[in-house]
């Protein structure tokens, strides 16, 4: 039983790692894209 608890735990921490890591990646592409629009406001200026 213990051990069933064990995997599941450590199955729930990978998945998690892996979603947070996509979501940190999808928040840095977002601000690339705000900050790109920026810099053409910027010159247009």
């Amino acid at each position: 039983m213990t051990a069933r608890i064990l995997i599941f735990l450590g199955l729930f921490g990978l998945t998690a790692c892996e979603t947070i890591g996509g979501a940190g990646q999808d928040i840095q592409s977002a601000g690339r894209a705000v900050e790109g629009t920026a810099q053409q406001v910027e010159n247009d200026l």
